[in-house]
């Protein structure tokens, strides 16, 4: 179902959100997760053969070196004494000890003070006057600027007649979702394409009736003293990405455990960062997807009555006309294949770049979606209102069924990691049919693969360079390749493979119009735009490359 205008009530009353509880027992949470992780890290390192003393000077390595060449201004003050203090006292308690079984006693409790150091930099808060402030002010704030760019003067900004639902559509299982809100926990995986990508889920969720989702945010955004204090109140956790030793990896993945495991709703960019390359997300980072798995099996521990006991999995694709930070983006994409080493840390660095960005964003933004997929469980199976999972037969299954060894529910990482990979491609499959696809969309994947056909002698990067009057697509070309296109994705429709936006209920000239006056609105090099020949050009054929990868994967070159 579709939602432009009503609001729905909430499913939960504010004091019974489980965001709100966490961060109230706070202390206790990052106990538990230093518990866990200092169990997990033993378990690990005897695993590898190696000693307490021989993980934490691993992990003092790593971070001297992040502390050398990656130092942020939120990085705590005390952290080079407090690392200094650790060397001294793991190399005082090699020579007092020596290798007795007294040494891994006192380098536990080294260990500890890590884990509890990391724990309490990743959890975060939750305060209710900041999260009413939010949900009452900015879509306020969000309506009067829409008002006051679309008119002439700014005597709008105080009498709006636009609001943020005129540009930003939700769409998809809607009451489902509120339904299976009130019976489990949700586990929300989002693709990725902007900075604002956060800001606008936020708002949805709240939107549709949900408590607050439970998110990770990346430390580098906390570098802002204004984005860094509304998310540290409003349930986000701290992802420092610079960190790659085991220890904090497993502070982080058991403070995710712990968190869902309460029954927080929990949100996952399930490919870890924003889409370089313009397409949709198929190769998912599994680590915190495996932290829900390994919540639903601890769960089935305490038995099916256990509250909040099944968890749901809901895929979200969020559709847009053009995307601010494509320029970039496919820059960075083309050099490095997407590496997350090379994503930008300073985006947000000020409150006049924040200010510019918002305010480009409702100037230029035209229609967006948001796609709310059919829930699935833990494995990937569709859920009903009820929350019952059934199988590709239609049969119902019972998933505790699935973490059962001889009766029993074990923990068994090797067969739970081969769920979490499943889990990840039926998201990745389910990202695929809850696109919806755009009129820019189209004319994208079919300006650059025509090009790609007129020098089919050239690989991408020779194609990429070519000079912008050598660019030139003829409409006539364009119209018929939008024909078989559409004809092509309205047949994927009916068979539930993709989903089509309603401006594409038209023919193919007007949605070759309609595409082009769309896409890239924002970006100052104009993906394709009409030529005094009257030739479609491009003045940047790389960020043409990044929007037309957005069909990639439907098989469609070949109805081009």
């Amino acid at each position: 179902m579709s939602d432009r205008k009503r609001k729905y009530p909430l499913v939960q009353p504010i004091e019974e959100w489980a965001i709100l509880k966490i961060s109230q027992q706070r202390k206790d949470i990052v106990q538990e997760v230093v518990r866990r992780s200092i169990r997990k890290v033993s378990e690990d390192t005897e695993e590898a053969k190696m000693t307490v003393e021989n993980q934490l000077a691993k992990t003092m390595y790593m971070e001297s070196i992040r502390m050398r060449e990656e130092p942020w201004n939120i990085d705590p003050s005390d952290e080079k004494s407090f690392w200094k203090s650790i060397k001294k006292r793991l190399i005082r308690n090699e020579q007092k000890e020596g290798n007795g079984k007294n040494l891994e006693i006192v380098n536990m409790e080294l260990l500890r003070e890590v884990v509890e150091r990391y724990g309490e930099e990743i959890a975060g808060f939750f305060h209710i006057p900041t999260f009413k402030f939010a949900r009452t002010v900015l879509p306020i704030l969000f309506s009067r600027l829409l008002n006051a760019i679309s008119a002439t003067g700014m005597a709008r900004f105080f009498n709006p007649t636009k609001h943020i639902e005129d540009k930003l559509h939700i769409t998809g299982e809607i009451d489902s979702i509120r339904t299976l809100a009130q019976k489990g926990t949700v586990i929300l995986v989002p693709t990725h394409s902007s900075n604002l990508d956060s800001i606008l889920i936020g708002w949805a969720i709240d939107h549709i009736g949900l408590p607050p989702f439970i998110y990770g945010a990346g430390l580098n955004l906390f570098n802002n003293r204004i984005v860094g204090a509304f998310m540290n109140r409003l349930g986000a956790y701290k992802v420092d990405r610079r960190k790659k030793n085991m220890v904090y990896n497993e502070t982080l993945k058991t403070f995710s455990t712990v968190a869902i495991q309460s029954g927080t709703h929990s949100l996952f960019f399930p490919g870890g960062t924003r889409s370089r390359s313009g397409a949709l997300e198929q190769k998912l980072k599994l680590g915190l997807l495996g932290t829900a798995m390994e919540a639903q099996r601890l769960n089935y521990v305490g038995g099916d009555e256990h509250p909040n006991s099944k968890i749901f999995v809901v895929p979200l694709v969020l559709c847009y006309h053009f995307v601010f930070e494509a320029e970039s983006l496919i820059k960075q994409h083309l050099h490095s294949a997407g590496q997350d080493k090379f994503y930008i840390a300073d985006e947000y660095s000020s409150n006049w770049k924040i200010l510019k960005f918002v305010w480009n964003f409702f100037a230029k933004s035209s229609e967006m979606e948001l796609s709310f997929g059919r829930p699935m469980d833990i494995l990937g199976n569709f859920v009903d209102n009820n929350g019952i999972s059934y199988d590709n037969q239609g049969r119902v299954i019972n998933t505790a069924d699935y973490f059962k060894s001889r009766g029993k529910i074990n923990e068994d990482r090797q067969r739970d990691a081969e769920y979490t990979r499943m889990l990840g491609n039926k998201i990745a499959e389910r990202f695929k049919a809850e696109n919806v696809v755009f009129s820019s969309h189209i004319v994208a994947f079919a300006g650059f693969e025509l090009l790609r056909r007129n020098y089919k002698e050239l690989d991408l990067y020779s194609l990429l360079r070519l000079p912008q009057d050598d660019s030139g697509v003829q409409q006539n070309a364009m119209v018929l390749a939008i024909e078989r296109i559409i004809s092509r994705l309205r047949d994927m429709e009916a068979q539930k493979q993709v989903r089509l936006a309603a401006h594409l209920d038209t023919n193919a000239a007007q949605i070759l119009i309609h595409g082009i006056q769309h896409l890239g609105l924002y970006n100052d090099k104009r993906p394709l735009k009409l030529g005094d020949d009257s030739l479609l050009h491009s003045d940047s054929l790389s960020v043409l490359h990044f929007y037309y990868n957005r069909l990639t994967g439907y098989g469609l070159e070949k109805y081009v």
